[in-house]
């Protein structure tokens, strides 16, 4: 049987599809930003990407929450907000490195090869954790908690009925 026709592995196949998806809307915001900071206003490629992310995590964390774990309500919005945050903020620090690094290595280059080396260097440092925040979202972020499972029933026979005095004497029982 292939992977796609268990509906269990399809069904996780198309939430790694919508993640992708998130994942792509939040990265096209936070690029846009960090390249009008970075590339128009000569906004510190580290402030920049700090605004950038901080930015991009709100859709990412919304979007995911609800589009590609279908969580609703408010129930328990704060207690997977900090944890993704603190997963944004992982990632942030990762990515900062890598832009400032790319910021210190192209800045006597053209403003376009800088702010291109800039946003390279942050989608590479976010794409080397985007399978682990996948993993951990889905399996603790965003888990459904188990159903709870009711106690096994005990089933009891009922106990067998004393034969009759006539099917003993006629030898049927």
């Amino acid at each position: 049987m292939s992977f796609t026709r268990r509906p269990r592995h399809r069904a996780r196949l198309a939430k790694f599809v919508r993640y992708a998806s998130v994942s792509a809307i939040s990265t096209v915001t936070s690029l846009t930003v960090l390249g009008v900071l970075v590339g128009l206003l000569r906004v510190d490629a580290v402030v920049a990407n700090v605004v950038a992310t901080a930015i991009g995590t709100v859709p990412s964390f919304e979007l995911n929450r609800r589009w590609v774990w279908s969580q609703r309500g408010g129930d328990r919005r704060l207690t997977q907000l900090v944890p993704f945050c603190a997963l944004s903020f992982g990632g942030l620090v990762l990515s900062s490195i890598a832009v400032h690094l790319a910021s210190a290595a192209t800045l006597a280059s053209s403003r376009i090869v800088h702010t291109g080396a800039v946003e390279l260097a942050n989608v590479g440092a976010y794409g080397a954790l985007w399978l682990i925040q996948f993993f951990l979202c889905d399996r603790l972020l965003f888990a459904h908690p188990a159903p709870a499972r009711p106690a096994p029933a005990t089933v009891l026979a009922p106990p067998e009925p004393d034969p009759s005095p006539e099917l003993l004497e006629s030898g049927i029982a």
